[in-house]
């Protein structure tokens, strides 16, 4: 059972909030006291995702917020909207967001490597980017910045070149911001999922789930 009061005042951004892993985040955060910044794409899965957040905790407000986290500029809009909103920025930030486009190696069209690369791994250098220089900027002299990357960063998946790609980068851009950000008080951390059902691998066959499955089980 959460601790109901372990997150209290803690300002928290989880992109990716509207589905999936970032609900499933958000939905904890907000049982255990935090407020919550619900970012998605689809607007409309943030706001089913604001519905079912806890607010009966002293000090909880929650707030959705529209963003592209492959675009600078919609990062930028949405830490300076959480910093109107809440005179604050982020004390936690979830890099949850992500997409799949499969295709064979062979057969993968560059547009479909690029737009992975693109949302996965860039977006979580702009946005672990954004929020640290806002947690800078105000002196803070704590914060925790989590990404979520994919056992298929270690170990490789089939049809997956993009995204193994995607997930080995988050891995390695969290251990180099852990390393910058340590002096100013940031935890930097990188978390590797297997397959979980969430609406992205609901695409994914079910053939190449449990291959994966099997390659990540330590013998």
């Amino acid at each position: 059972m959460a601790a109901a009061a372990r997150l209290v005042s803690r300002l928290t951004l989880v992109t990716g909030g509207g589905s999936g892993i970032g609900r499933a985040v958000c939905q904890r955060f907000a049982s255990e006291g935090a407020s919550v910044v619900v970012a998605d794409m689809n607007e409309e899965s943030a706001n089913e995702t604001l519905r079912s957040l806890q607010t009966n905790i002293r000090g909880q407000g929650h707030m959705v917020a529209v963003v592209d986290v492959s675009s600078k500029d919609s990062v930028k809009r949405l830490v300076t909207s959480i910093q109107a909103r809440f005179f604050q920025p982020p004390l936690v930030c979830v890099n949850a967001a992500g997409i799949t486009q499969d295709d064979f190696m062979l057969n993968m069209e560059e547009d479909k490597f690029d737009r992975v690369i693109q949302v996965n791994l860039k977006g979580s250098f702009l946005v672990t980017q954004a929020v640290a220089q806002a947690l800078v900027a105000c002196g803070t002299s704590k914060g925790s910045i989590i990404t979520v990357g994919s056992i298929v960063g270690k170990a490789g998946n089939i049809g997956q070149v993009n995204y193994a790609a995607s997930k080995a980068g988050v891995e390695g851009l969290t251990k180099t911001a852990a390393k910058e950000l340590s002096r100013f008080g940031i935890r930097c951390n990188c978390v590797l999922p297997g397959f979980i059902s969430t609406p992205m691998t609901d695409k994914v066959p079910e053939k190449v789930i449990n291959k994966t499955w099997l390659m990540s089980v330590p013998f």
